[in-house]
């Protein structure tokens, strides 16, 4: 890290001014601000605004997990794979996917188009907005990226060179520790309430549990399908609106540095999961209204997957073999996988490293309920079994969460 060239809010005129791509979106001669706006995880962001309210996002990749005050390295060329993914996945859904303006591969930086105009959808949910139309969006993206990328579009060769340039060992090692390890057993890096030490202990005795965090953890080794977003939840889409329950008019999303050849259903359970963390803090806040409708955009991002893949297959490279049957049953396996990747996600969210405001901002009376149920919902959909529809998913976990927020 000695070596390592640190972007400071200092030099950031300057460094925008080098570079004609950058020095045409905004005006160095008249920088109005220069803001630091990481969430404190993992990288160095900076928003940069001119006077006349022109303005460009600057991310820097750092030689270790932030958020370990420097104690956990890591590579930074995950915001080459950031870039690479975005580029991929914009180039499918252009209206869905955040524009990178700027590569510098030698200090880690990258540059974005500002969506300051935008908030991240978690802290809109947590206010209680409603930006309609974002899950099932979400679900188109995940749909186009799941055709888009994968052996249905691309030639062979393309393919493999694309497999080849995404290998992604040392973010994908993160999740296999973090997300379908360690909350069942504990790395030293887990935490929750005092209250909660009893719910994390039945987690880690539930062996069936246990068994199918296996099962996810292989798939999610071994099943290269396309290159999917990799940490796709509600903290990593961008919305825009009034968010008085009128239809969104601009979703976008970024953050992608998790991205790799992986399992198509991966990216879907992980926003299955966070609707759940979603819905958790309506029922804890007594809003049992909200938390139904945070729980139907299951569906909605089910729906909008299904029907961008469906729309796309009639165009797959080799119809010969892979016939409509086909279709099904991939379609039958991914749902299958979804709720599984979720159950991981959920449980991650509550006992493991890098929780969520969702349920962290709670006050501790409420926190212990919520946090409960979504254990217990985890553990549940686990127990149900693979036959499961997104709307079967959804009430499972609305039982748990209604019947658990109440503490003790």
């Amino acid at each position: 890290m000695a070596d390592y060239e640190f972007l400071t809010a200092e030099e950031i005129p300057g460094y925008i001014a080098t570079y004609p791509s950058l020095a045409g979106r905004i005006d160095v001669e008249q920088i109005a601000s220069v803001d630091e706006i990481g969430d404190g995880n993992l990288n160095l962001v900076f928003l940069v605004k001119d006077q006349t309210g022109r303005g460009i996002v600057l991310k820097q990749a750092l030689p270790y997990v932030r958020m370990s005050g420097g104690s956990w390295s890591m590579t930074p060329d995950r915001e080459r794979h950031e870039v690479e993914s975005l580029t991929a996945h914009r180039r499918l859904v252009p209206d869905l996917v955040v524009e990178v303006l700027h590569d510098d591969e030698k200090r880690h930086i990258f540059a974005m188009e500002d969506l300051s105009d935008h908030t991240v959808w978690r802290p809109a949910l947590n206010a209680g907005k409603v930006h309609t139309g974002v899950a099932g969006r979400v679900g188109t993206y995940i749909g186009a990226v799941a055709f888009g990328t994968s052996l249905f579009a691309l030639e062979r060769q393309q393919l493999a060179d694309a497999q080849a340039a995404a290998i992604n060992p040392e973010l994908c090692s993160i999740t296999e520790d973090l997300v379908f390890t360690e909350p069942s057993v504990d790395a030293g890096r887990n935490s929750v309430l005092p209250a909660n030490e009893a719910d994390a202990a039945a987690l880690s005795a539930d062996t069936t549990f246990v068994d199918a965090m296996g099962r996810a953890k292989y798939w999610f080794m071994t099943c290269g399908e396309a290159l999917i977003h990799g940490d796709l939840h509600t903290g990593s889409v961008m919305v825009r609106g009034a968010g008085d329950g009128s239809r969104a008019d601009s979703v976008k999303v970024f953050d992608s540095e998790f991205a790799f050849f992986g399992p198509v259903a991966f990216d879907i359970g992980a926003t299955w999961a966070n609707y759940v963390l979603a819905a958790s803090r309506a029922y804890a806040l007594g809003d049992d209204a909200r938390a139904q409708w945070a729980l139907g955009l299951v569906t909605e991002t089910w729906t909008g997957f299904e029907t961008e893949f469906r729309r796309l297959w009639p165009g797959r490279r080799d119809p010969r073999v892979w016939r409509d049957g086909f279709l099904e049953e991939r379609l039958a396996t991914w749902q299958a996988q979804a709720w599984l990747f979720a159950a991981a996600k959920m449980s991650r969210r509550i006992v493991g490293y890098a929780k969520v405001t969702d349920v962290e901002t709670l006050p501790p009376h409420l926190r212990e309920g919520a946090a409960r149920g979504v254990l217990a919902a985890a553990r549940a959909v686990v127990r149900y079994g693979a036959d499961m529809q997104p709307t079967t998913f959804a009430q499972i976990c609305g039982d748990e969460l209604a019947t658990h927020r109440t503490a003790g």
